[in-house]
């Protein structure tokens, strides 16, 4: 796969985090803190999970949506491409990757419970 050695240069950068890994998911990579799903490493390049209280960081640097096509149509996802001065910086990247666990982590704490049947 061509993303490795990059994806295997995002996991050193981030090695100060605790239990960071990465997952095989669709052709790309889905970037874990434990069980937390906060980031992905699609064509050489690093996105994380954003919403409101975050997303103006990246957008003001000009970075934009992780985007993928399904069935003919452009899909996007709410993370964005983490700015390639950041990624140099193990310590900007790791100030940047906490928040974007914690916005993952909100998501997963916000969602309605499954109703059984």
């Amino acid at each position: 796969m061509p993303d490795d050695s990059f994806k295997e240069f995002v996991l050193d950068q981030l090695s100060a985090l605790p239990e960071v890994r990465a997952k095989a998911m669709f052709g790309a990579h889905g970037i874990y803190a434990g069980e937390t799903f906060f980031g992905i490493v699609d064509e050489g390049r690093l996105f994380f999970k954003t919403d409101a209280s975050t997303e103006a960081a990246y957008t003001e640097r000009g970075m934009g949506l992780f985007t993928y096509e399904l069935k003919g149509k452009v899909m996007t996802m709410r993370y964005h491409e983490v700015p390639p001065d950041v990624l140099e910086q193990p310590q900007e990247l790791a100030t940047w990757a906490r928040r974007a666990i914690l916005v993952a982590g909100i998501k997963l704490n916000t969602r309605k419970p499954k109703k059984s049947k």
